[in-house]
């Protein structure tokens, strides 16, 4: 690969923006009031006036690897220039966000090319430069050079793991655990399975071994918990696994050895030994050791999250390259970035790479992070509709919350993630007739974004949710996509009325507010399973609604829960990119220890192991952070460094985060404070009469995050209009059929609605990418964020 220069840490201080398409304002700082025109169709804002780059650090000037350089772009229009890219890769469609200098913000859709992500990548990109009447094609030259940010967020890693398409993998581990895929162990023999199927073992089932057992090669030698050497290495044994597996063919070795996070001896030395074989063969193949990429205790999750990079992550990273290839190739000057599954930000070149195979679905969860923190709002539910899935999680006191292990296909890795519940309800999803039962069923296999639904006319025959809702009057077929998509209603109409409607002999128009409706109490259900099961109610929350399909059913899938509130946006569609845009450079490290704080522990004891335990642990994390900061060109000196103590009752299994309020264990009352840091959050995650400091503390495991910004948006607070919407908002009324009649609905247009006007149901109201539906009975309000609150 090509040489590229050092991120930059940069804050930008910048005017309003206005959304082609939808209208929303953003702001990257304070900013003149911003004059709206219509051009096209779409919002183009102007201003009196050239927005200035401020910096967080210093007033005038970003700053870049520790030097100092004036902030320029490439021209755009007039005298625009793109500072921020941000893209999110679903599993039917890549959304794009684009935002310029003045603080315009435009949004793309394309369909996701799993083949080769750069495709659909760059295809939405032209497609969001078409709403400001740039052919990005023949401008991409004069554009890119001044961008300051691109960010990625996607599914393709995930997708090679799901559709089992990685690389071909060998693994060395420990003599006697050669079959561990194939029993596995503990908590993955009925991890994934629901309540009902974990109580019955007949009927759990083992994982299909990525790795198949003739790659899977034992070696003796063993490193103790003690970190001592109990058996030595056989070297011999080593040399020959390695031999085989490249008559094998493997594409890369993986390699897992116990207790190698205490002591990683072993390891490097297999590393060592497989370096001198290949050169002997002639043919290199990485090998990727665990104690580098997950140096924790557990190791059934370290050994798969170790495979995991080798087989779907690394070849994930050759996606990454094409699209920053191609991005350097018109003149892109800094390396592409890529939101982790952590909710971090980093180089595509960060060494665990692994990390962000799981963050295609966190976007929507980032930016309602930073919504929550503009408006001082602390917890949110939080939910993506797209065309294939439906993701729920939650925002705790601004922050979003986290599992330490995630589990994907039933297995475990060693992953810290962002917590997301996901089910298969998406507009895509087909809708049939069960032949044993008579019943309608929808999915779980979706239409995607090829064939699509039958409206798109590519082919596809069975209806899905979309054309439900297309014949019910909720979608228009001629705004679909801002007009550059015509949706075929007959088609639809025709489809449903022979493959379901016509099955059980009832009205095609009743058969698809069915189907609307029984999606909706899917989602609904699913609603509240992830909030009762942890033992949350509505009435703390807000929720908050996006994706292209959110706004379309979030009538539906609220109905019933007492939330505080319900609000969607309107750029809902693009609200995920938003979240990657809103991301700053963060890096997490985590490894094992083993702290033991007895009750009524000595002060000597106490501080004897906060430095030779937490201080050793936080100080080793450190130099990594520092290493890899260096490595992407970021200044160390000015990131925010945040120590993390995951903590526990003496014999309990599981534990709680705790960001440690001191920087180091420097006295005895400094382990106080974190100890009591614990109490507090374990009274408010569980109860004050569980806790149960007579049994001691325990802390097995230390993590770091260090931080600095980046050019990001911020949301402007405007003032309240009236009530009513301009006439120019309403586009006119059609039929709407819901509640088992026809209705006349007004529609209404998204971009010209103004904060504190309010709408009355039924009511649709249209944007290019998404589309709010507000039922009989029903209100919405648009307040001063430009949230549209349901009421």
């Amino acid at each position: 690969m090509d040489s590229v220069p050092p991120c930059r840490k940069v804050e930008v201080s910048l005017p309003s923006v206005a959304v082609a398409g939808s209208r929303c304002t953003l702001t990257f700082g304070k900013g003149s009031p911003i004059k709206h025109q219509r051009v096209g169709g779409y919002h183009r804002s102007q201003r009196n006036g050239v927005a200035c780059c401020s910096n967080a650090y210093s007033q005038g000037e970003a700053v870049r690897g520790g030097g100092r350089f004036a902030v320029n772009g490439g021209q755009m229009g007039s005298d625009k220039r793109v500072q921020i890219i941000a893209s999110d890769a679903g599993g039917t469609m890549t959304d794009m966000m684009v935002v310029d200098s003045e603080g315009n913000f435009t949004i793309g859709k394309a369909a996701t090319t799993p083949e080769d992500q750069s495709v659909g990548f760059w295809e939405s990109l032209i497609d969001a430069f078409e709403y400001w009447d740039t052919d990005f094609q023949e401008e991409a030259g004069r554009i890119l050079p001044g961008v300051e940010a691109v960010v990625y967020s996607g599914t393709s890693m995930m997708n090679t793991l799901l559709t089992a398409t990685g690389r071909k993998v060998g693994v060395i581990t420990q003599r006697g655990d050669e079959d561990v895929f194939l029993h596995e162990r503990s908590r993955q023999t009925w991890a994934g399975y629901p309540y009902q199927d974990i109580l019955h073992h007949v009927t759990h089932r083992h994982n299909r071994p990525l790795v198949p057992k003739r790659l899977v090669k034992g070696v003796t030698g063993r490193i103790d918990m003690f970190t001592m050497e109990a058996i030595p290495l056989y070297e011999d044994e080593v040399r020959r696994s390695v031999e085989e597996l490249l008559d094998e063919g493997v594409d890369a070795i993986a390699v897992c050895l116990l207790y190698s996070y205490m002591n990683p001896a072993h390891e490097l030395r297999v590393a060592e030994i497989a370096s001198e074989v290949m050169k002997k063969r002639g043919r290199e193949v990485p090998v990727y050791l665990s104690h580098k990429l997950a140096p924790i205790m557990r190791e059934q999750g370290r050994l798969n999250t170790v495979v995991l990079h080798a087989y779907a992550a690394e070849p994930g990273r050759e996606q990454l390259f094409r699209i920053e290839e191609k991005l350097k190739g018109s003149g892109y000057r800094y390396p592409l970035q890529i939101v982790l599954s952590h909710g971090g930000l980093t180089d595509i070149r960060y060494p665990r790479i692994h990390e962000a195979c799981f963050s295609g679905p966190i976007g929507g969860l980032l930016g309602a992070r930073y919504l929550a923190q503009e408006m001082g709002t602390g917890n949110w539910v939080c939910t993506d509709m797209g065309g294939t899935s439906f993701d729920v999680g939650l925002i705790m006191g601004g922050e979003p919350m986290m599992e330490r292990e995630v589990v994907i296909t039933r297995r475990i890795y060693n992953i810290p993630t962002l917590l997301m519940d996901t089910i298969g309800a998406g507009t895509g999803m087909y809708v049939t007739i069960d032949p044993i039962t008579n019943r309608i069923k929808i999915g779980p296999e979706s239409a995607g974004a090829e064939p699509g639904p039958v409206c798109y006319e590519m082919g596809n025959e069975v209806p899905t949710v979309m054309d439900c809702c297309l014949i019910m009057g909720i979608l228009n077929p001629d705004n679909y996509l801002g007009g550059k998509l015509k949706l075929n209603k007959e088609l639809a109409l025709n489809a449903i009325k022979e493959k379901c409607a016509d099955v059980l002999h009832v009205d095609p128009y009743y058969l698809a507010e069915g189907v609307y409706r029984l999606i909706n109490s899917s989602m609904r259900e699913h609603i509240r399973a992830v909030l009762y099961a942890r033992g949350f109610s509505p009435a703390d929350y807000h929720l908050l609604s996006y994706g292209g399909a959110g706004p379309m059913h979030v009538a539906g899938y609220t109905e019933g829960l007492p939330f505080k509130g319900v609000a969607t946006l309107p750029w809902a569609a693009a609200f995920s990119s938003f979240g990657c845009a809103a991301v700053d450079i963060s890096h997490r490290y985590q490894k094992s220890t083993g702290v033991i704080i007895p009750d009524g522990a000595e002060d000597s004891w106490k501080l004897m192991m906060g430095q030779m335990m937490l201080n050793a642990g936080w100080e080793e994390l450190e130099k990594l952070a520092a290493a890899d900061f260096a490595a992407e060109g970021l200044p160390w000196e000015e990131a925010r460094v945040q120590q993390i103590a995951y903590v526990r009752y003496g014999g309990q299994m599981e534990d709680l985060q705790v960001v440690s309020p001191v920087a180091r264990i420097n006295s005895p009352e400094d382990m106080d404070r974190l100890i009591a840091t614990f109490e507090d959050l374990y009274e408010k995650v569980y109860a004050g009469v569980a806790k149960h400091p007579q049994a001691g503390y325990q802390i097995m495991e230390l993590g770091l995050t260090a931080t600095v910004p980046k050019v990001k948006p911020r949301l402007p607070r405007l003032p309240l209009e009236g009530k009513e919407p301009a006439k120019e908002a309403i586009k006119g009324e059609r039929e709407v059929y819901i509640n088992g009649r026809w209705h006349r609905a007004t529609i209404y247009d998204m971009d010209t609605l103004r904060p504190g006007n309010e709408i009355e149901g039924i009511a649709v109201v249209e944007a290019p990418a998404t589309t709010f539906f507000i039922p009989p009975a029903r209100r919405a309000r648009m307040d001063e964020w430009s949230l549209l609150w349901l009421g």
